[in-house]
């Protein structure tokens, strides 16, 4: 992929994520409604665009930006894979060797 595809492609995943978080934050669902994992998956959406930006950015990938990513996704996605301790797996994220 080249340098410019790069860069259309991220143009693209800001539109796409300005049309999410407005829907993510127009979205009435407070936590515990009925409605809420609704609202998460738009702010999942979200997350996976930050990620997708992280990762084909032309430039060196920014590894503390991609552990910030990781760990969002992670954290939301464990509403939905309770029984996988995705949550938990963060901490692994952030150990410093």
């Amino acid at each position: 992929m080249t340098k410019e595809e790069r860069i259309a492609m991220i143009k693209v995943s800001w539109e796409l994520h300005n049309q999410i978080e407005t829907a993510y934050l127009q979205h009435p669902a407070q936590k515990n409604d009925e409605a809420w994992l609704e609202k998460q998956r738009l702010l999942l959406a979200d997350m996976a665009l930050h990620l997708l930006q992280t990762s084909i950015n032309p430039e060196e990938i920014k590894l503390d930006r991609l552990r910030d990513n990781l760990h969002a996704i992670l954290t939301i996605s464990d509403q939905f894979l309770p029984d996988a301790d995705l949550k938990g797996a963060t901490a692994n994220l952030y150990k410093v060797e």
